[in-house]
């Protein structure tokens, strides 16, 4: 279970990344934060950004237009 959840569904690109990325900030390394989306380039965003930031993305998931991101704070 995520330490955190940020929920962005309804908002676009780049807003669930800013939102994530100030959650991240606030967790410590090893902790997880799970990221809600609707936002169809939000996976290629995620994947993107976590490459970037040294963090791993666990994983991923579609749930009836719900994407669902599991990351790991590097």
């Amino acid at each position: 279970m995520a330490d955190i959840t940020v929920d962005t569904k309804g908002m676009a690109c780049p807003m669930p990344i800013v939102k994530a990325k100030k959650a991240l900030d606030s967790l410590a390394p090893g902790q997880t934060m799970e990221v809600l989306s609707t936002d169809k380039g939000s996976l290629n965003d995620f994947q993107a950004w976590v490459k970037q930031t040294k963090n791993e993305l666990v994983s991923h998931e579609e749930d009836n237009g719900v994407f669902k991101f599991l990351v790991k704070k590097a």
